[in-house]
């Protein structure tokens, strides 16, 4: 993995002695972990977290380009954002209009976009405006659960994945083999404490299986937690002086897959496009109406969604064993992943009482 440059960075590595907490330092990957620290989630609980990180003292496990990253976040539930751009919305109505079948998708892209695709962009989600589009929509047989909270007041908000189960930058990340239309989405994670304080920023691979979901929505469980089907990466930019929240609703990410068969695919999602503001979202994920005692990971959507034709012309792109999938963002690194089956990467095994166990006898818990 190449340097992310200057920032405070906050990550997790394969350490000699299991998982460890660590920080960036001049190219050198710095284990940071104690009893005070012994996980990502307690330092981020921490009300001094950039301090301290800044300040700590550390083991050097090498070179960042030696080092195994795992994906920065530990104890914190990971959560997701569906639908929070408008490009996007449009074609999660398409895929529940093709029911997941590809070869159906451009005639009905061609006739929502010119029904709805111009009416959507500047909505304000859940406003007088918002309400006035969803009933000319409902008149017109258009309406979708996906335009529900594309532009109603409430976001949707899931689990993606299983505390500690997301893969980190280098690793092979999975698709369900039932899928046969599917890609990757670029997103920026936010890293939220258990009292809703976002904490940082980093990037993640909320893999999509299209086909699936849009059979039915009910299917998302499917679609989205699958061994390997999370990655995020490559390390955690807390906030400080050079590095703020606006810098996340700057954002510009970009994509290229690489596949061994030459094919390639560049794509773009823009923050200052999104339709709900990060704190928003934060908000109506983590309150007085849900409580995360060890804080949120929580990927904030995407504008990425590639209709481009792969293989078969009118069916756009799908992902093949071997791809190759890099997300990049100025000041949040790259998070570089290659493609394979959920029933070919490695199995899951880490789970939360492997890691209290490997903390007891590293002598790391109170």
């Amino acid at each position: 993995m190449e340097d992310p440059g200057d920032g405070l960075w906050l990550g997790r590595a394969a350490g000699p002695e299991g998982p460890a907490v660590v920080t960036l330092r001049g190219g050198q990957v710095i284990d940071v972990t104690c009893r005070e620290v012994p996980t990502v989630s307690a330092l981020l609980e921490r009300p001094d977290a950039a301090a301290w990180l800044a300040g700590a003292e550390g083991a050097a496990l090498g070179p960042l380009e030696a080092v195994a990253l795992l994906a920065p976040c530990d104890l914190q539930v990971i959560k997701a954002c569906g639908v929070t751009f408008a490009r996007s919305m449009i074609e999660r109505v398409i895929e529940e209009r093709a029911a997941g079948d590809p070869a159906r998708a451009e005639a009905i892209r061609a006739r929502v976009a010119e029904a709805i695709g111009g009416a959507l962009r500047d909505l304000q989600p859940g406003s007088p405006q918002a309400a006035e589009v969803k009933a000319w929509l409902i008149e017109e047989g258009l309406w979708s659960q996906y335009l529900e909270v594309g532009i109603g007041p409430d976001a949707e908000v899931f689990t993606k994945a299983p505390v500690l189960s997301a893969v980190g930058t280098g690793a092979e990340i999975g698709l369900h083999p039932a899928s046969r239309w599917n890609n990757p989405e670029p997103e920026v994670v936010l890293a939220v404490n258990s009292r809703g304080e976002i904490r940082g920023a980093t990037l993640g691979n909320d893999v999509n299986l299209r086909d699936v979901e849009g059979r039915s929505a009910l299917l998302l469980g499917k679609a989205k937690d699958n061994n390997a089907s999370c990655a995020i990466g490559p390390m955690i930019r807390l906030f400080d002086a050079g590095f703020t929240l606006d810098d996340v609703r700057r954002a510009e990410l970009t994509l290229t897959v690489e596949g061994a068969d030459g094919y390639r695919l560049t794509g773009h999602s823009s923050m200052a496009e999104i339709s709900r503001d990060p704190e928003d979202l934060v908000r109506q994920t983590i309150g007085r109406h849900h409580q995360y005692p060890d804080g949120v990971m929580l990927f904030l959507g995407t504008l990425f969604a590639p209709v481009e034709d792969r293989d078969v012309p009118g069916e756009g792109f799908t992902h093949k064993p071997g791809d190759r999938v890099r997300i990049a963002a100025p000041g949040l690194g790259a998070l570089e992943n290659r493609v394979t089956l959920s029933t070919e990467a490695p199995e899951w095994r880490v789970g939360i009482g492997a890691l209290m166990a490997n903390l007891a006898a590293r002598g790391l818990l109170a």
